[in-house]
């Protein structure tokens, strides 16, 4: 199934039911980043029902936040919502120049980038031995990640900017970005296999590509939380910065390469070129990932749910504070 047919599937399921459109203001930043043109605006630049967007003309940048209401996870709306947007996006390429040069990925979540796949969603389908359902989210992910891993289309560049956990497909979206900067208070893990599963949604190509796959197997079969040094250490991250500090150091990273945008996005490309990681690729593993999943037992099915309880209650501790 293509990108677009995914897309007009989830369509047709009522996923893509999104708020009216609005155009959100460009951020208030008055800095030497200022260009004298217009910035044309992008239609991807609106309000979804669990994604923000906007562009910022001061670095032609197109800024978008994770921002599912609940759990800070990939439900199936906020995916349908990102496959919107990077559609909107590819479709604008396809027409012309891009109308942006960077696309930045974050969240919205206090102390959390993302916790990853729907946990409860999966422990559901797995006991309703519903392969479609599992294929489907599935696919519907990894068609996500991979037109991020693109450059959405054409010569955009993108970053993620962490500032809080990222697990498990958490840490695969951010994996997929040409450009991954941490804050330090920030942790990264794979806990898949803590409940006799493994991170089917892209972290073992993505991984192995930047560590190796020695260190992606280690990383993956382990189930451990590792700090942002740690994985800055092992390569899996580009940089590290102070608690607060992700923004300005993303905004400052545009501001030294303005000057070679062309000749970076180009080096992107070329490392996707010379170490490809398909779509293909990423939707057989995910096959292999359903055949895994539906062999899971009823007692890695209640580790699955324990974990998504303990993770909730993380989630609430982070927002009394």
């Amino acid at each position: 199934m293509t990108f677009i047919q995914n897309t007009q599937a989830l369509r047709a399921d009522g996923m893509l039911n999104t708020m009216p459109p609005g155009a959100m203001a460009a951020m208030d930043t008055s800095s030497a980043l200022s260009r004298p043109e217009i910035l044309p605006l992008s239609r991807a630049a609106r309000t979804y029902r669990e994604l923000e967007s906007h562009i910022s003309a001061e670095d032609r940048a197109l800024w978008y936040y994770l921002n599912p209401p609940a759990r800070p996870s990939f439900t199936r709306q906020l995916l349908a919502d990102l496959a919107e947007m990077q559609q909107t996006v590819m479709a604008e390429c396809a027409e012309g120049p891009a109308p942006f040069d960077y696309a930045i990925l974050a969240s919205r979540s206090p102390g959390v980038f993302s916790l990853g796949g729907d946990l409860a969603l999966f422990a559901e389908k797995i006991r309703q031995r519903d392969r479609q359902a599992l294929s489907a989210y599935a696919h519907a992910c990894v068609q996500v990640v991979h037109a991020n891993y693109t450059g959405l289309g054409g010569n955009v560049i993108t970053i993620a900017m962490v500032q809080g956990d990222a697990l498990g497909g958490g840490f695969e979206a951010a994996l997929s970005c040409d450009v991954l900067i941490a804050e330090r208070q920030s942790k990264f893990g794979l806990p898949e296999v803590l409940f006799n599963l493994f991170p089917g949604m892209g972290a073992y190509s993505l991984l192995s590509r930047r560590v190796g796959q020695v260190k992606a197997e280690e990383i993956i079969l382990s189930g451990r939380t590792y700090t942002a040094d740690e994985m800055l250490a092992l390569g899996a991250i580009d940089m590290v910065v102070e608690p607060g500090e992700g923004e300005a150091a993303v905004r400052s990273f545009i501001a030294r390469n303005r000057t070679r945008q062309i000749s970076l996005s180009t080096v992107y490309k070329v490392r996707r070129r010379v170490n490809p990681v398909s779509f293909d690729e990423l939707r057989d593993v995910t096959d292999m990932w359903v055949d895994a999943a539906l062999r899971l037992t009823d007692q890695d099915l209640r580790r699955m749910c324990r974990i998504a309880a303990a993770q909730d209650r993380f989630r609430a501790r982070l927002r009394a504070n």
